[in-house]
């Protein structure tokens, strides 16, 4: 689909007034996505497992006012209480997608929203947060239509999502999505994510994310500005490459279950986002000291004993670590006796693959 394709025709404003509520989660990149163009367009395809406990749960009340308004009305929440934070956000948001939901200045809306997770705990909430968010307009828009395939409902949302944080286009869904147009993935798209359309082994469906959190502080430079940082980069060209040819080879990995290469290519993922930040102008360095004893520590644990657990790292210093669930028992163990100390005050979250976005209301 083009973005004229998400614009729809009419609204029926007979009803002036309902709720909807969605819980979308958050996910992990295995292909990063590492530099954008206009518009929250990809310089490179990506692809993530989607996320099932870590997400955020969002509802929107919504009544139509007298006359359209100039600006957009709304009422904020985070746990039920009235935040002011993230309106800058918010605000940018519904300018960028007024055009796909022209309906918006004619409602009044009050959005409460609450994240499973706490803040700064190397969960990406800006991904769960637009994605339920996003969900949420979404079905509005199909009250007021009475007419959209469910096809057509989950890219709307996805497309929407991606204009609020480029990675929450690929919450929407699950349990493998892909986002950026890519040779080599059928119906892949720069606008929207899909779910990832060739075989998937069984062994990837049960995978699971621990998120070890070395450092739960603010980050020295935010991923927006990273992302701008790709513009004219020394390696832009040879690292976006590097993810059509990863993506390329997770094909067969994929189908046959070959969790060596599978390591291989999602580690060189994480170290390659990383080697982009520390060959920026200006050049900056988000991994820690206990990042790195981690990695290493996670090495020496594979060499040892062949049980195939990886590591993967967003935008920050913790680190995920990725295991199919017939492992977890030695996993949790391995963590608890090496690798909990490097934590701050010992805090990891548990997580595992799931299957996107669920309608409450």
């Amino acid at each position: 689909m083009e973005e004229k394709d998400f614009i729809l025709p009419d609204y029926d404003f007979s009803r002036k007034s309902g709720k909807v509520s969605w819980k979308a989660p958050s996910n992990i990149a295995i292909v990063k996505y590492w530099g954008k163009k206009g518009n929250q367009i990809p310089a490179n395809p990506s692809l993530s497992f989607t996320l099932d406990t870590s997400a955020t749960t969002t509802s929107v009340e919504f009544e139509l006012q007298e006359e359209k308004r100039d600006r957009f009305s709304y009422d904020l929440f985070f746990d039920g209480k009235p935040n002011q934070d993230f309106r800058p956000k918010i605000d940018d948001f519904f300018a960028r997608i007024e055009e796909y939901l022209p309906f918006l200045k004619s409602f009044h809306l009050k959005i409460d929203t609450a994240n499973s997770f706490p803040h700064s705990s190397g969960i990406a909430s800006s991904a769960s947060g637009f994605a339920a968010l996003s969900l949420c307009l979404t079905e509005m828009e199909s009250q007021l239509c009475n007419s959209t395939s469910q096809d057509f409902f989950l890219s709307k949302a996805s497309f929407l999502a991606r204009l609020g944080s480029g990675s929450a286009a690929r919450s929407i869904q699950g349990p493998l999505m892909h986002w950026g147009y890519h040779s080599g993935t059928k119906a892949s798209s720069d606008l929207y994510a899909i779910p990832y359309p060739n075989e998937i082994h069984p062994v990837f469906l049960d995978y699971q994310d621990v998120i070890l959190l070395v450092d739960r502080s603010a980050k020295a430079v935010s991923s927006t500005q990273g992302h701008d940082l790709m513009k004219g980069h020394l390696y832009a060209d040879s690292r976006f490459e590097q993810a059509h040819s990863n993506l390329e080879k997770l094909n067969s990995v994929f189908k046959k279950g070959d969790l060596s290469n599978f390591i291989t290519i999602m580690e060189s993922e994480a170290l390659s986002l990383h080697a982009m930040m520390m060959t920026s102008i200006p050049y900056y360095l988000l991994m820690k000291p206990n990042t790195v004893a981690i990695i290493e520590k996670v090495w020496e644990y594979r060499s040892a004993t062949g049980v195939p657990l990886g590591f993967t790292l967003d935008a920050g210093a913790n680190v995920h670590l990725l295991f199919p669930g017939n492992k977890r028992e030695e996993v949790y163990s391995f963590i608890q006796s090496d690798l909990i100390q490097y934590c701050d005050q010992g805090a990891m979250l548990k997580d595992r693959v799931g299957l996107g976005g669920v309608r409450l209301s």
